[in-house]
């Protein structure tokens, strides 16, 4: 979900400018953990299993990064945020990496003096509902109770599709999507409203999911992705790149289950440069040849992070849609590994 760029645009541009000079990649091998700020709780995306161990399709981007730096995908210190806490967490150095259905905006990339370092999920603003209201279109909620999120562009978008389509609502306010579920659930709001990834996630936790329908309109562009503090370009270039592998690797069909293998050396100069096994480009970055490699094994490409966690085999469902490969019709591209 979105945090309105209006929330602390000073304060948290004045944290950023302090704090980008700081060698992250440096402090982060010091430390020996990467400090990851996800959300308080969304299953599927992050969220702590019964053991209390997060995981989820955000979470292993951060242990992917953790495994490109470090080696171990279990060096992660997971620092919930809400969407009022999170661009602060990252401004003052509470947290090394965002990664947490973030979406990428003009203001957030430029006001806010943030690096979104590339899109992990297209998403767009949806609405669920229970099934018993009998509403088949978002344009028949004139005068609805609203579920939103407080301090977000969600509600922006919100007010915009409510005034265009010349109908009224009224918003009950929250703060977390655990928040959302319980309000909802309980009958206090007749609709919520957040990115439809995050609706699919929340009502396949629901003791009845199929009682609840997801509205065919998607009224926004909701870019989501990790990010990190303007000038941190060093560190913004790992994380970069870390994504860009998992994507890359997903094209090439490097997976957990064949990259000790192909790591070896192959015939597709592509996919030996991308494990180390040509080039230098692990070097570039200050990280050991087998970045890519380490990253890869411990999550999975892409295509595996996104089954085994929102997949269409999972409770949530998602289908890839514009979230497949270039070569599939979808918006996933990696710039080449050269």
């Amino acid at each position: 979900m979105k945090t309105s760029v209006l929330f602390g645009a000073l304060t948290v541009a004045g944290l950023a400018a302090g704090s980008a000079s700081a060698a992250t990649l440096d402090d982060v091998k010091e430390a020996g953990v990467l400090n990851c700020g996800v959300t308080t709780g969304l299953v599927g995306f992050a969220a702590p299993d019964a053991n209390g161990e997060w995981e989820g399709f955000d979470v292993g981007i951060c242990r992917a990064v953790a495994a490109a730096v470090l080696g171990d995908p279990t060096a992660v210190n997971f620092v919930p945020t809400t969407g009022q806490t999170r661009f602060t967490a990252l401004a003052s150095g509470e947290i090394d990496l965002l990664a947490r259905n973030t979406t990428w905006t003009f203001s957030r990339d430029v006001d806010l003096k943030f690096e979104f370092v590339g899109v992990n999920y297209y998403d767009g603003q949806g609405f669920m509902v229970p099934r018993s209201l009998g509403v088949t279109s978002a344009k028949d909620l004139d005068g609805a109770t609203v579920c939103i999120q407080t301090g977000t562009t969600t509600e922006l978008n919100l007010a915009d599709f409510f005034r265009v389509n010349n109908i009224n609502y009224e918003p009950v306010p929250i703060e977390t999507n655990a928040e959302a579920q319980q309000q909802y659930l309980a009958g206090a709001c007749d609709v919520y409203t957040t990115d439809a990834s995050g609706l699919a996630a929340t009502r396949a936790t629901f003791e009845n999911p199929g009682d609840h329908v997801i509205l065919p309109e998607i009224i926004s562009k909701e870019p989501l992705g990790p990010l990190v503090r303007h000038g941190d370009n060093d560190w913004g270039d790992i994380a970069r790149w870390t994504l860009n592998a998992l994507i890359a690797a997903e094209e090439y069909g490097v997976t957990s289950a064949n990259v000790e293998e192909l790591s070896q050396g192959t015939d597709n100069p592509e996919i030996n440069r991308l494990l180390g096994t040509e080039g230098d480009l692990g070097a570039m970055l200050g990280l050991e040849a087998d970045w890519a490699k380490n990253a890869i094994a411990a999550v999975g490409n892409y295509g595996e992070l996104f089954e085994q966690n929102i997949g269409e085999s999972t409770p949530i469902g998602l289908a890839r849609g514009l979230n497949a490969q270039w070569t599939e019709g979808g918006l996933l591209y990696s710039p080449p590994f050269r």
